[in-house]
């Protein structure tokens, strides 16, 4: 009886690794090469994923760099007319005799402020 133990066991360890049909299971080895593979190929998915998004990332810094520099160069330009305007009003105001004419800028000013609201 104890030879049977042992012929099964022999013959269980002999064919350990071939399954139905004489097809062999692979090793541990293959098998931690093959989960490296698609974890690899997973990783350069995500790395492309990322190169794609700090792509269109980069462009939309750019753009709203390109915006700012626009808007800082018409900030400018506005200053300097505003700074214009402001200094003609002061030499309107600090003549006395011109005080018709601040009411006359003041009338103006309202009758433009009155039309942009309503045409708003």
């Amino acid at each position: 009886m104890n030879s049977r133990r042992d012929y099964r066991s022999n013959r269980a360890a002999l064919f350990d690794g071939l399954v139905e049909g004489g097809i062999r299971d692979y090793s541990s080895h293959e098998i931690d090469e093959h989960e490296n593979d698609r974890a690899i190929d997973g990783l350069q998915d995500r790395v492309n994923i990322l190169k794609r998004l700090t792509g269109d990332i980069h462009e939309e810094v750019e753009m709203h760099n390109r915006v700012l520099d626009r808007m800082g160069h018409d900030m400018d330009a506005s200053r300097g007319v505003l700074s214009g305007t402001v200094d003609r009003f002061k030499m309107v105001f600090e003549k006395k005799s011109s005080r018709r004419m601040a009411t006359l800028v003041a009338s103006f000013l309202a009758l433009f402020l009155l039309i942009y609201y309503l045409t708003k």
